[in-house]
């Protein structure tokens, strides 16, 4: 006998679902953390190890087609960075990262909303003068 649910059951259940995975996803990278930083100070790996892992990395991505092009030094260089202020637990360099990406997506979003002056070709001009209809020109 087949048995009903209703939508927001079936929707608590999903959501429930997702919040474990949120929780699980937070565990795992705590612990890894945690194992990294030990393994960092016991002089095991390095930041070129680091850089070179990345490299790695997205050298696979990209042989089995998961990226388009393999990602430049600079950017490579500034992902490895990224990972070794965690694992390094430069809690003021984080900050001070975090407070810069901000100011930049500030700023992006003020270009966005800036409004946009366009302009029209001559032959739409032209088109409006004939139809009688007002243009402004600055």
């Amino acid at each position: 006998m087949p048995m009903q649910i209703g939508l927001d059951e079936l929707l608590g259940m999903l959501v429930s679902r997702v919040e474990d995975l949120a929780v699980d996803s937070e565990n795992q990278k705590s612990r890894f953390n945690v194992m990294f930083r030990m393994l960092y100070r016991k002089g095991l790996f390095s930041d070129k190890d680091a850089l070179e892992a990345i490299r790695e990395e997205n050298k696979i991505l990209l042989e089995l087609g998961l990226i388009k092009s393999m990602p430049d030094d600079k950017t490579l260089k500034a992902a490895a960075d990224n990972l070794m202020l965690w694992i390094k637990g430069d809690t003021g360099e984080i900050k001070r990262s975090i407070e810069e990406l901000q100011k930049r997506i500030k700023e992006a979003e003020q270009k966005s909303s800036q409004p946009k002056i366009e302009t029209a070709p001559a032959g739409v001009l032209n088109e409006l003068d004939r139809m009688g209809g007002k243009k402004l020109i600055l």
